[in-house]
């Protein structure tokens, strides 16, 4: 039976205990992510290749090819255009050899025609707005003449306003004589209005 390292055991009593072993030393985060770039090329990894992949073609070819697949050591790089994919032809030596000098497993490198799809465009916050539910007239909506808010077609026919500035109005006439008569006015039902004596 093997023994523990003296560094694990503490004597306890007659006996000893067992200690976990202290912490590996914290590394900083550029070191963890560097072994981790250095693990994905070593893995013959996809994403290694996208991540390095405008310093080992260089810009003009990096803008306009693209590397689409890695399977078995044989890179596949799409190229938008013909004239793009003969410059990548004309380069696969050079561009071959930087990539393996950059540590990538790759053995090979086959140059396709590459149709990327169209990225969509992204919509204005005013054309998002302008369509969001609240603002389409689809149960009848109205704008409020006090706040130009939309509103309710209902409340709109009911107080000639939104229920917000409904609310306000009443707020302020609070505490006045009229009091009476608003509460009068809500609890009575549609098309009647009770009079106070």
């Amino acid at each position: 039976m093997g023994r523990a390292p003296r560094s694990q055991r503490r004597r306890f009593g007659r006996g000893e205990v067992l200690v976990p072993p202290p912490p590996p030393p914290v590394q900083p985060l550029q070191e963890c992510l560097e072994s981790l770039r250095s693990k994905w090329r070593r893995e013959g990894s996809l994403a290694a290749l996208w991540q390095d992949w405008p310093q080992l073609a260089g810009r003009p070819l990096a803008d306009h090819c693209r590397p689409l697949n890695l399977s078995h050591g044989v890179l596949t790089v799409g190229a938008r255009h013909p004239q793009w994919r003969q410059a990548l032809q004309y380069s696969k030596p050079q561009l071959l050899a930087a990539v393996r000098s950059a540590g990538h497993a790759v053995r090979d490198l086959r140059i396709q025609q590459h149709h990327p799809s169209p990225t969509a465009e992204l919509e204005t916050e005013d054309s998002v707005w302008a369509r969001h539910p609240s603002r389409i007239d689809v149960h009848g909506m109205a704008v409020c003449p006090c706040c130009d808010s939309p509103a309710p077609a209902g409340e709109m026919a009911l107080w000639g306003h939104c229920g917000f500035c409904r609310r306000l109005k009443l707020s302020e006439l609070k505490g006045s004589p009229q009091q009476e008569t608003i509460q009068s006015l809500n609890n009575a039902p549609d098309g009647e209005t009770s009079t106070s004596a």
